[in-house]
C-alpha cells in the first residue's frame, strides 16, 4: 500500500471517502468484480481536481466510474484509485428550455424532472439504468434517440485538472463512442437542449417505453445492459439467438433467455463467467453468420 498516497487522500476527501481494498462488486449493476485499490469518493469538483493531480505526481493510474451500470470488472480487481462520481454529483437545474446537470445524477432523476417541467426529448434515456456522465460518454441510445440528439455542451476535466468546456461537435459523438472514451477525460456535467412539449404526452411515452423495457429486458437478474454493440446491419440479440444460444450458460452467467442482447449474472457469475461466455458467443455467431459481435460492455481492471 502506497501510505503517502492514501495520507493525501484522506486529507483531500477525508478518512470516511476512502476506502482500501473495496469490492467492485458493491459497485457495478453486473454485480461482478473484485477489490479496488483505493475507492475514493469526492464531493466536490475541486477535490476531484486534486486527486486527479496527486494520482499524476504519484504515477498511480485512475479510473471514474457513475454507477457502474457499463462495467465488467475482472475478479482480481483493479489495482488503481478508482473515482466514484455517483451521489456527490447530482446537481441539476431547469432554465426554460435547458438542463444543466452534473454528471453523477442518474437519468431517471432527470427524465422525472423534465417531464415535471414539460420538456421533450429526454424520453429514450429516461429508462437507461445509468448517470449522465456515462451516457455522455459512450453516447448512450434507445429506442430511437441518442445523447447526441440533445447535448449542447459537455463540461470536461484534462488528466492535469483543467475545467474546460466543449460543444457537441467537438465531443465526437458516433455510435457507442465520444471523445471521453480515450480516457483523457472526466465528464464534470453538460447542458441539455430540450423542447417544450405536453406533459401527459411526454409521461405516455416515458411509461410506453418503461413497458417496453420491462416487458423485453431481463431487468429482475443482474446484468450491464446491452452485452453488444449493434453490428451494422444486424441486431446482436437476434443473432444470438438464430445461432440456438437462448439461455446459453457458462457457470453463473448465462445469455438471458428474455434478450438474447443481455448476459446476466443469474447468481455467482465470475468475471471469467462472462469472458467465457462473451468469447462463445463470439465464436459461434462468427461461424453461423460471419458477423463479429464487439462488447458494448466495458471491460476493465486485471487480467
Amino acid at each position: 500500500m502506497n501510505q503517502n498516497l492514501v495520507n493525501e487522500l484522506y486529507r483531500i476527501v477525508g478518512e470516511q471517502n476512502v476506502q482500501i481494498e473495496e469490492p467492485m462488486s458493491n459497485h457495478t449493476t453486473f454485480r461482478i468484480g473484485g477489490p479496488a485499490q483505493y475507492f475514493v469518493t469526492p464531493q466536490s469538483t475541486e477535490e476531484l481536481g486534486q486527486v486527479v493531480l496527486l494520482c499524476n505526481a504519484e504515477k498511480m493510474p485512475y479510473f471514474v466510474i457513475g454507477h457502474g451500470s457499463n462495467l465488467l470488472v475482472s475478479d482480481k480487481g483493479m489495482r488503481c484509485v478508482v473515482i466514484q462520481l455517483y451521489k456527490n454529483f447530482e446537481q441539476f437545474r431547469i432554465e426554460g428550455d435547458r438542463v444543466y446537470a452534473q454528471a453523477g445524477v442518474m437519468l431517471c432523476k432527470l427524465g422525472q424532472a423534465t417531464k415535471e417541467a414539460s420538456l421533450t426529448g429526454f424520453e429514450f434515456a429516461a429508462g437507461i439504468p445509468g448517470t449522465l456522465g456515462g451516457a455522455v460518454m459512450m453516447n448512450a441510445g434507445a429506442y430511437g434517440g441518442e445523447m447526441k440528439d440533445i447535448v449542447e455542451y459537455v463540461q470536461l476535466m484534462d488528466r492535469d485538472g483543467n475545467l474546460i468546456e466543449k460543444s457537441c461537435d467537438e465531443m465526437d459523438f458516433s455510435y457507442r463512442h465520444s471523445i471521453v472514451e480515450n480516457g483523457d477525460y472526466i465528464v464534470i456535467g453538460a447542458t441539455l437542449k430540450l423542447e417544450p412539449g405536453n406533459q401527459a404526452a411526454i409521461a405516455a411515452r416515458m411509461e410506453e417505453l418503461a413497458i417496453a423495457r420491462k416487458t423485453k429486458q431481463p431487468l429482475e437478474f443482474p446484468s450491464a445492459g446491452s452485452t453488444f454493440k449493434r453490428p451494422e446491419g444486424y441486431f446482436a440479440g437476434k443473432l444470438i439467438m438464430d445461432a440456438g444460444l437462448r439461455g446459453y450458460q457458462v457457470g453463473g452467467a448465462q445469455v438471458s433467455e428474455k434478450h438474447c442482447g443481455f448476459v446476466i449474472n443469474k447468481g455467482g457469475a465470475t468475471a471469467q463467467d462472462v469472458l467465457q461466455l462473451v468469447a462463445d458467443v463470439k465464436k459461434k455467431v462468427y461461424e453461423e453468420f460471419q458477423v463479429e459481435l464487439e462488447p458494448e460492455v466495458k471491460m476493465v481492471g486485471e487480467e
